[in-house]
């Protein structure tokens, strides 16, 4: 299974832990996405960031339209998404209302919005 993984808030004041997990992932930008394989270690790292981050799982229709966006790099940047993020914003969980952590199957949604 693959997990989208769409960094949401920006990088003021982050510890240097925090840093170095972003660049792992490849998340150098607020609003860019990743594509990683779900394992124990990628579980760890979105753990630690989880409340800078959104994820869930991804279908294969929004895996091939991001490949349209991107050909290059593993890292896609898109924009902000049409309508918000949602209710709370982006400083609140996403199982309280808000827009960071899992988010499950809605990640796809999420990401049609950004593109």
């Amino acid at each position: 299974m693959k997990l989208a993984v769409v960094r949401v808030r920006g990088s003021i004041n982050l510890s240097r832990d925090i840093k170095d997990t972003f660049k792992f992932l490849g998340l150098d930008k607020k609003n860019s996405c990743v594509v990683v394989e779900d394992s124990p270690s990628v579980k760890g790292m979105l753990d630690k960031v989880k409340y800078f981050v959104t994820w869930g799982s991804i279908n294969d229709d929004t895996i091939s339209l991001l490949e349209k966006r991107g050909k290059k790099n593993k890292t896609f940047h898109l924009n902000p998404p049409r309508k918000g993020f949602g209710r709370k914003g982006t400083k609140m969980l996403f199982k309280l209302g808000g827009a960071l952590g899992d988010r499950g199957d809605k990640i796809n949604d999420l990401i049609k919005r950004m593109l």
